[in-house]
Order: structure tokens, then sequence, then C-alpha cells
């Protein structure tokens, strides 16, 4: 397991998704262990904000990236039961697929259509796969087809380069075409407590329309 930072460069300089798929196959093993060890705060201020917004019983979610499935963890010990999730790595999916959190998982690319009906989500999350190196914009309009009218998608996005990036003209064009509408956003905040100063996160709350 690196410890150096170097897995998350690989994971910042990817420039194309088999890359970012590289990036995660080559750090899967180690995720956990280094992400929590450096501690990552995403997850958690993340599923604080769903707690606020989202129903328990509201079902099913779909966590989008789910990666090992942290977030799906957290959620299910705050009482959500129906979770989907789906992730770009096969190998960080296994270690999702040890927990009792998710209904059913697969392998997706978020830069191709979902292979979910329009209507099926009652909320969507997606924490650290919406900046450089991960997954596009186009994915924010999967979030919004796949979401029931009067559900949530839950982001994060990286907070020090979101003007620069395309996501912020995609979360614009949405809500001035009206296909959803912002309730809520954190403050901005560090995303890890003890590396990587400069890399800070702001979650957002949208409701479908």
């Amino acid at each position: 397991m690196a410890d150096d930072g170097s897995n998350l460069d690989n994971v910042y300089g990817a420039q194309n998704a088999q890359a970012t798929r590289e990036a995660y196959e080559g750090w899967a093993e180690g995720y956990d262990a280094e992400n929590i060890g450096s501690g990552y705060r995403v997850p958690g201020i993340g599923c604080a904000m769903i707690s606020r917004h989202v129903d328990t019983q509201i079902g099913p979610i779909y966590d989008a990236a789910c990666g090992t499935g942290i977030v799906g963890g957290i959620l299910e010990l705050l009482g959500y039961r129906q979770i989907v999730g789906s992730n770009l790595s096969p190998a960080m999916l296994k270690t999702a697929e040890s927990l009792s959190a998710y209904q059913r998982l697969y392998v997706h690319d978020l830069g191709q259509r979902l292979p979910e009906p329009d209507d099926t989500f009652g909320g969507v999350t997606c924490f650290g796969s919406l900046g450089p190196g991960h997954a596009p914009a186009s994915c924010l309009d999967e979030f919004v087809r796949v979401t029931r009218p009067g559900g949530h998608i839950v982001f994060n996005t990286r907070a020090d380069t979101y003007a620069e990036q395309d996501r912020k003209g995609k979360v614009d064009q949405l809500k001035e075409s009206g296909a959803w509408k912002a309730v809520d956003q954190s403050p901005i905040f560090s995303s890890y407590y003890l590396i990587e100063p400069e890399v800070t996160s702001q979650i957002l709350v949208f409701q479908v329309c």
C-alpha cells in the first residue's frame, strides 16, 4: 500500500476511463486503509447530507461509483436498506460485495448510459467521482433520468477546481432547464484531515423536478 500520495496522483492524472479504471484497480487492495487512515471526510459528510434530505424508507438509492462500499456501509448503519451500487473497477467492487449493504452491484462506466429504467430511484449519490480524471459531466443527465420526481441527487465536487470544470456548466444547465433545483450545500471543507491540504470538497444536494 502506497502512503506517499502516488495513488491519488494516479487518479487525478487519469485522462480517460481506461486510465481511471487501471488506477483504481491498482489501488483497490489498500484503498480503504489509505483513505480512512488519511482522514478522508467526503463519505461521512456526504452521508450526513443524505440523511438530512432522503428518508430511509424512500428507496431504492443508487450509489454511483461506489468503490469499495464505504458510503453504502454508512448508509446501511443509518437505516437505508435498498441500495444499488456500481463502479468502474471490478477490483474495488470485490470489497463492496463483501458487505451486506447492497442489493445489487455491477461494473459500469459513468460515461455510458445507466442500465436502469427511468424514474427508478428515490435518490442518487456520487462521492469522489465528479472531479478531474473521473466521471464526465454527462453522467448528471443520467442521474436525473433514473431518479423519480421529488427524489434527491447528492454528490461532492472538488471545490478547489470546480469553477474550471465542465461539471459546473452542466449543474447550471440542469437548473436553468428545470430538471432539478438546488436545495442544500455544505460549506467547503478539506477532503482529508491529514494529507492534501489544497484539495477541498463541497457536497451539493438537488431535488429532481
